[in-house]
């Protein structure tokens, strides 16, 4: 800075000052041309590199160093032309730039860190990283708003006073918001879902993957694909089913057989419980009932009870159709037959029904 204070009145008292003007912009695009270049071709090797801070580093820094010789050059070109406060422009524009770096900085450690955790095939909690992540940003930008109004001249002790009475009145005003902010952070506290989790609510018609978690808003994605945004407040009033955490998927079937294969339906139930206990994706530490249930209008019924190994749902689907299956060989091996709506007729008087 001071030898940048030094270089002023030199190029102030030179003659042609709209020519020093000129060449002192021309500068800044040439010290940008050849920044850019040069951090392009270390970026190159550094992606190289396992190490993940160089990689944030250099990402994060190349767009903030191209403004801050801009704002240089802006800051030296208003200096000559003898225009007030460039070097408090100067100072604001640099404490910016740093902010604007860090800040850039924590979104590329963030990313670079959840991807490798990926490719090593470790499981990663986003929801915690984003946490993380947006708390340290919120915290850039408010030191860096306070420093910027200390540099101007404005009193921060009062400022912050100020902030605290007028907090109350701000917290009345933005009451929603605030609900929504600390809706919010219980979710990342209590942690009932993460992204990626499918979720729903009984209490209302919610259903889909969460995408995104912010300080205001989820995101869920519905199975149609639409986006679905919910005020955070919302989570501390309704039920929310989180069936991404269940343990296992269950089975629970009901099969009726005819009345006319009675004599086969101890048999068919004995044979399918044993082919749920010999099935490799049925869990038969879990419940597993196959009992005879009732006398229903047309059929015997019996019911299975059982519970999956797996919880994807497609894998789910595969697994209770073989479970099906197997249960209509069993049934057909036997001599009998799945039973369907039917309807007998007795006549009473069979004899006089022929003679009429």
């Amino acid at each position: 800075m001071e030898k940048l204070q030094n270089l002023i009145p030199f190029l102030k008292d030179a003659d042609g000052w709209i020519f020093n003007v000129f060449a002192v912009i021309f500068i800044a695009l040439l010290f940008d041309f050849m920044q850019r270049k040069v951090l392009r071709r270390l970026q190159t090797q550094l992606e190289r590199t396992p190490n993940l801070w160089d990689d944030a580093f250099i990402h994060s820094v190349i767009k903030p160093l191209s403004l801050l010789i801009w704002i240089t050059g802006f800051a030296i070109a208003i200096e000559i032309a003898s225009l007030e406060n460039a070097f408090k422009i100067f100072e604001v524009g640099a404490i910016f730039v740093v902010s604007w770096t860090l800040i850039r900085f924590i979104t590329f450690v963030e990313v670079n860190v959840i991807e490798q955790q990926q490719i090593k095939g470790k499981k990663v909690d986003k929801t915690t990283a984003d946490a993380i992540s947006q708390l340290l940003r919120v915290s850039v930008i408010i030191t860096t708003l306070l420093v910027a109004l200390q540099t101007l001249g404005f009193n921060i002790s009062a400022i912050l006073a100020f902030g605290g009475i007028g907090g109350i009145a701000v917290g009345f005003a933005a009451k929603d918001l605030l609900s929504n902010f600390f809706g919010g952070l219980m979710i990342y506290l209590d942690r009932p879902f993460s992204v990626g989790d499918w979720i729903r609510s009984p209490d209302r018609d919610i259903e889909g993957t969460v995408e995104k978690i912010g300080w205001r808003l989820t995101l869920i994605r519905t199975f149609d694909k639409r986006p679905l945004y919910i005020p955070n407040s919302m989570f501390a009033n309704i039920s929310v089913e989180n069936p991404s955490r269940m343990t296992h998927r269950r089975i629970y079937e009901t099969i009726g057989v005819r009345y006319d294969d009675s004599k086969h339906l101890p048999s068919i139930v004995k044979d399918v419980k044993e082919m749920l206990l010999n099935h490799p994706e049925i869990d038969s530490t879990q419940t597993l009932m196959v009992n005879f249930n009732q006398f229903a209008s047309s059929s015997l019924d019996f019911f299975v009870y059982t519970f999956t190994k797996t919880t994807s749902w497609t894998k789910f689907h595969e697994v209770k159709q073989d479970v099906l299956f197997k249960i209509t060989q069993i049934v057909e091996s036997h001599g009998a037959q799945m039973a369907f709506p039917t309807s007998t007729i007795h006549i009473e008087n069979e004899a006089l029904l022929k003679k009429e």
